[in-house]
C-alpha cells in the first residue's frame, strides 16, 4: 500500500474514532437523570443497607421485594429466594431495619407454599419488576401514598396470599382489618426501629381479576384469580389518620400511566441539580441524590389533617412529615435539603419543631404516624433551619426546647460533648425568641464542654484510645469523637494548643487510618482543616474518600487493625459502601452529594459552607426560588482537585466559604483548580465558628 493511502486510511479510522466518541459522549449526555439512578446500589450485605423498591419522593408507602436471605429492608441483591413484596421500609437503618408491612405472594394452586425462585428483575426510580421460574412475573410502582402491583401468571387456577401480620425483625404489634367484597380496610401497628415506639398505618387495598376473598388465618387472607388469562392486580392506599382517606387514595390509572407520572416526578427533583462531567461519576451522584430524596415522609392529608405523636388527630396549614433519623442525617441529608428544596424543606423544619408541642423524645412515640427511628439533636436542625431564613414558631414550644435541654445526658465522654452541642443550639434558640437570659445559662452549659475533654480527650497516651465504644462510647473511639465540638472550632483549637497542634494533630489522626466513615461521629473531620492556615488539606481529604483508594479500619463494634478496608467508599453497584456502613436515610449518600458539588456544612446551626473543587466540569443549581448558581470548573481535569483561585458572580474571593445566602441568591461561581495546592488560598479572612460573640 502507497504511504498516502495509508495516511489517508489513518485519517479515515481517525475522523470515525472521533465521531464514535462524539456520538457515543452524546449518547451519554441524552441519558436523563432517571435513566442514571442505579436503585440496585448498596442493596447487597451491609453496604449501604439500600432497597431497589418502587418509591416517590418524600413516601412512606414503598413497595417492593422480600427475599430470604435480606438486609436491613427486607431485599439482598444476590438472594434468589422470594417471600413476596412488601410497601414500607425505612432505608439504610439499623436495629435490622423497620417496616416490611403487608406481605402479598403470589402463588399457583396446588403449589401455595412453593418457594418463588427470581429469575430476572428490573429497577428505576418509582417502578420495579421481577420474573420468577416457575412463570410468575409482578410489577409495582408508586406515587404518593397509592400503588399497584401487577402480576401475571401461567394460564392456570392462581392467586395471591396477604399476611397482614408480617413485619421486619418480627416487629408487628396489632391490626385490625374489614373485608367487603375484592377490599381489605384497616390498619396496622408495627414498632419502630430499635422497637422503641410503635407506628399505625391505615390502608384500603383493592384486588383486581378476583373470584374469591376468604380469610385463611388471624392475619392472613387468600384471593383465587378469577379469568387465567388475566394478570391481578392490586391497589393499595395509605393513611396515618383513616381508612376513609387510605380508599380516598386508590385510583383507577393504569401501572404504565402510574410509572411514568412517578418518573416524572423523579425527574423534576433530580433535575434540581444538572451536572457536565464523566458519566460514571454523574451516574453515581444521582444514584446517591435518589437516596436521599427518600425521607421523612409527608403523612398530612390534603386538607392539612394529620396524625400526632400523641396519637391526637391535628390540622395545619402546612405539610407535615414524619420518619425521622435526626442522629443521623442531620449531620448531611437535613442540611442538603435545605440548600436545594427549600419549597419542601420549609414543611420539614416546622414538622420537626411541631414534635415538641406533642410529647417529642429521642426515640419514637407509641403512636407514630408512620414508620421513623429518632431524633436527638432536633434543636440544632431548628437553629439551622432559622438561621438559613426559614420559619420556625420558636416561641411556642420554648418549654419544650428547655425540658428536653435540662434532660440531655452526660455520662459518657461522646454524650457530653454532643450534650454541649444541643446546649448551645438551645442557647442561640433563646437568644432569637429574646431571652438572653437563658440565653447565657445554656451557653454556660455548652461551653462546660471544655472540661469534659480536658478529661476524657486531651491525653492521647491512654492505650484505648482507638478502642471502639472505650469508656462507654457509642459508635466510636476516643480518636474518633475528641474533634465532636463543631460549634465552637476556636475554643477547640485553643484547648488543643493553638493552630499548628491543631493541624498536627488532624495529620495524625488521618496519617494513621483513625477516621472512620463507616459511621457518623466524625464524619465532619475531614473538613476541618478548612478552619486552619492549611485548607488544601481538605480539599485532598474529600476527593480521597469521594473517589479514590482510602484505608478504613472501623467497623461496627471492632476496632483498629481487624481485617482493614483498602478500596473505594462510593461505588455504583449492589456492594456500593464500606461494609457495615449504612446509609442511615441519606446521610452518607448525602455527604457525597454536597462534597461532589463542592459544599460541606461548617457547622449545622450556622448556615455557612466550606468550598471545595466539585468532581464535574460543570453544576447547575436550579433553585426553587427561581434562582441558579452556576459552577464553572477552570482548568478542569478529573484528577485535579486542589483550588487555586475563586471567582464569585464577578469577584474574586480568597475566603474558603460561602454563606447559605449567597448560593440560593445564585450567580456564576468560578473556580479554578490545579495539580498542586494553593497554599495561600482560603487562609484569609476565615470563618471558623465559635461560641464566644
Amino acid at each position: 500500500m502507497k504511504r498516502y493511502q495509508v495516511i489517508a486510511l489513518f485519517s479515515c479510522l481517525l475522523i470515525f474514532q472521533v465521531s464514535t466518541s462524539q456520538v457515543e459522549q452524546k449518547k451519554s449526555l441524552d441519558k436523563n437523570s432517571v435513566e442514571l439512578v442505579n436503585v440496585f446500589l448498596g442493596t447487597s450485605a451491609d453496604h449501604g443497607q439500600m432497597s431497589p423498591s418502587a418509591s416517590s419522593p418524600f413516601n412512606m408507602m414503598s413497595m417492593g421485594p422480600q427475599t430470604n436471605p435480606h438486609i436491613h429492608t427486607g431485599y439482598e441483591y444476590y438472594a434468589k429466594e422470594f417471600l413476596g413484596f412488601t410497601t414500607t421500609r425505612i432505608e439504610g437503618v439499623g436495629c435490622i431495619g423497620s417496616g416490611g408491612n403487608i406481605l402479598i405472594s403470589p402463588f399457583i394452586k396446588g403449589a401455595e407454599e412453593a418457594i418463588l425462585y427470581k429469575e430476572k428483575e428490573k429497577g428505576t426510580p418509582g417502578f420495579y419488576s421481577v420474573s420468577f421460574k416457575n412463570g410468575i412475573s409482578a410489577q409495582m410502582s408508586v406515587k404518593h401514598n397509592f400503588g399497584i402491583q401487577s402480576y401475571n401468571f401461567p394460564k392456570t387456577a392462581s392467586g395471591l396470599k396477604i399476611d397482614l401480620s408480617f413485619a421486619l425483625a418480627n416487629r408487628f404489634v396489632a391490626e385490625e382489618n374489614n373485608l367487603n367484597n375484592n377490599t381489605i380496610t384497616g390498619w396496622i401497628e408495627t414498632k419502630t426501629t430499635c422497637s422503641k415506639g410503635v407506628y399505625r398505618i391505615y390502608y384500603a387495598l383493592e384486588i383486581e381479576n378476583m373470584k374469591s376473598l376468604q380469610k385463611t388465618g388471624e392475619h392472613l387472607f387468600l384471593a383465587e384469580r378469577k379469568n387465567v388469562h388475566e394478570p391481578m392486580q392490586v391497589r393499595l392506599g395509605f393513611s396515618s389518620v383513616n381508612t376513609t382517606y387510605a380508599k380516598e387514595k386508590l385510583e383507577s390509572i393504569s401501572i404504565s400511566e402510574l410509572a411514568e407520572e412517578t418518573e416524572k416526578e423523579w425527574q423534576n427533583v433530580l433535575n434540581t441539580i444538572t451536572l457536565e462531567g464523566e458519566e460514571d461519576r454523574i451516574a453515581l451522584f444521582y444514584s446517591l441524590l435518589y437516596r436521599g430524596l427518600q425521607a421523612p415522609y409527608l403523612i398530612s392529608e390534603k386538607d392539612g389533617t394529620y396524625a400526632a405523636i400523641d396519637g391526637s388527630i391535628q390540622k395545619e396549614n402546612h405539610k407535615i412529615y414524619n420518619g425521622w433519623a435526626i442522629w443521623d442525617n442531620y449531620r448531611e441529608q437535613l442540611p442538603m435539603l435545605s440548600l436545594f428544596f427549600s419549597d419542601k424543606y420549609a414543611d420539614i423544619a416546622k414538622s420537626i419543631a411541631n414534635l415538641y408541642r406533642y410529647g417529642k423524645n429521642d426515640w419514637g412515640t407509641m403512636y407514630e404516624p408512620s414508620p421513623t427511628v429518632r431524633t436527638e439533636h432536633a434543636a440544632v436542625v431548628l437553629l439551622d433551619a432559622f438561621k438559613k431564613g426559614y420559619t420556625i414558631d420558636l416561641l411556642s414550644i420554648k418549654d419544650s426546647l428547655i425540658a428536653e435541654a435540662n434532660r440531655l445526658d452526660y455520662k459518657s465522654p461522646d454524650k457530653a460533648l454532643e450534650s454541649s452541642y444541643d446546649n448551645w443550639a438551645i442557647s442561640e434558640l433563646m437568644k432569637a425568641i429574646g431571652d438572653i437570659s437563658l440565653s447565657e445559662k445554656y451557653k454556660r452549659k455548652a461551653l462546660a464542654y471544655k472540661k469534659y475533654w480536658l478529661k476524657d480527650f486531651s491525653d492521647l497516651l491512654k492505650s484505648d484510645v482507638d478502642v471502639m465504644q472505650a469508656r462507654g462510647l457509642y459508635q466510636g473511639t476516643i480518636l474518633q469523637y475528641r474533634w465532636f465540638v463543631p460549634f465552637d472550632i476556636r475554643g477547640l483549637k485553643e484547648i488543643i494548643g493553638g493552630d499548628m497542634t491543631f493541624v498536627n494533630q488532624l495529620d495524625d489522626f488521618f496519617n494513621s487510618h483513625s477516621y472512620n466513615h463507616a459511621n457518623q461521629p466524625d464524619l465532619q473531620v475531614p473538613g476541618m482543616y478548612n478552619a486552619s492556615k492549611q485548607p488544601w488539606k481538605s480539599q485532598k481529604l474529600y476527593r480521597n474518600i469521594l473517589l479514590d483508594t482510602v484505608v478504613q479500619n472501623y467497623f461496627n463494634d471492632n476496632s483498629k487493625g481487624i481485617d482493614p478496608f483498602i478500596g473505594k467508599i462510593y461505588n455504583n453497584r449492589p456492594k456500593a459502601y464500606l461494609r457495615t456502613m449504612d446509609d442511615d436515610s441519606g446521610t452518607m449518600s448525602s455527604w457525597f452529594v454536597m462534597r461532589s458539588l463542592g459544599f460541606s456544612p461548617a457547622n449545622v446551626g450556622s448556615p455557612i459552607y466550606y468550598l471545595t473543587a466539585p468532581i464535574f466540569k460543570s453544576v447547575s443549581m436550579n433553585f426553587p426560588n427561581n434562582k441558579v448558581l452556576k459552577i464553572k470548573v477552570k482548568n478542569y481535569h478529573k484528577d485535579n482537585f486542589y483550588v487555586k483561585s475563586v471567582i464569585f458572580n464577578g469577584k474574586k474571593i480568597d475566603r474558603n466559604w460561602l454563606t447559605h445566602q449567597e448560593i440560593i441568591n445564585g450567580g456564576v461561581l468560578e473556580i479554578e483548580t490545579s495539580v498542586n495546592p494553593n497554599l495561600e488560598w482560603g487562609i484569609k479572612d476565615q470563618w471558623i465558628s465559635t461560641i464566644v460573640d
